[in-house]
């Protein structure tokens, strides 16, 4: 098979560990939508297709116009921003979104390496930064951690009971036992246990779990719910009826 064609923004991963453009899978299926605001074309694409691979819902604007619209709109979880931008620049659209109190991690991307870009983007309100050409394996570990410490989180393991769900390799486990899950599953399943202890709506979990085309009428929520208690066979996921879903530990059996 022909290589696809990389950017110069990338620089290429070491043997045995995938290509800039679609990095080796560890299966880092996380719990987010994310947006990427890029307007190189090809570094767009390249980014959007390995955090999807990757287990993201990825949305994507080429200006910052529409990035800043989009973050404004939509419940995104984390967002990966060009400074570099056509119609608006990047620092603009994040000084508009810290200004209207919208708080998710930002991961800045930009071609200036200056000590004092890294500042100023940091007083706009970015949480992190990368400069280009980057390897896309330190992006998606940059935005592991960003996202852990946005819920919480220190560590890549979550538990809850016997179930134990590591969010750097995808695995999940009940008392031990390996359980295969597939990844609008396991998405589910990481979002709500990221959120241990409270209530999550059906809509949110519609808006965190997936990208704008997805059909928000389906019934698709309820079905994954109705599989993971299957496979779980352990009563972590509970419906609070007229309000959504809760994961929390199961109560011992008198």
């Amino acid at each position: 098979m022909t290589p696809a064609p990389t950017s110069g923004n990338v620089r290429p991963i070491a043997p045995g560990q995938g290509t800039p453009h679609r990095p080796a899978l560890r299966l880092e299926f996380q719990i987010v939508r994310l947006l990427v605001v890029e307007d190189d074309p090809d570094l767009n694409r390249q980014l959007s297709t390995a955090l999807g691979e990757a287990g993201y819902a990825v949305d994507a604007a080429f200006d910052g116009e529409e990035g800043l619209y989009l973050g404004d709109t939509e419940p995104y979880d984390a967002v990966i921003l060009d400074i570099g931008l056509p119609k608006l620049d990047g620092l603009s659209v994040l000084e508009n979104w810290r200004r209207s109190n919208r708080t998710m991690p930002v991961l800045i991307l930009t071609a200036r390496d200056r000590w004092s870009d890294k500042v100023q983007g940091f007083d706009a309100g970015a949480d992190d930064y990368v400069a280009k050409p980057f390897h896309m394996e330190e992006v998606l570990a940059r935005l592991r951690a960003l996202l852990r410490r946005a819920t919480g989180h220190a560590s890549s393991e979550l538990h809850c009971g016997p179930v134990r769900l590591d969010t750097r390799s995808g695995r999940v486990s009940v008392s031990g036992v390996p359980v295969k899950l597939t990844s609008h599953e396991y998405r589910l399943l990481a979002y709500l246990m990221h959120h241990s202890g409270r209530v999550v709506s059906r809509a949110e979990l519609v808006e965190h779990l997936y990208d704008q085309d997805f059909d928000r009428d389906s019934n698709t929520i309820e079905v994954f719910v109705g599989r993971l208690r299957k496979k779980l066979e352990c009563d972590v996921i509970q419906t609070v009826r007229g309000l959504g879903y809760m994961v929390a530990p199961p109560e011992p059996a008198r």
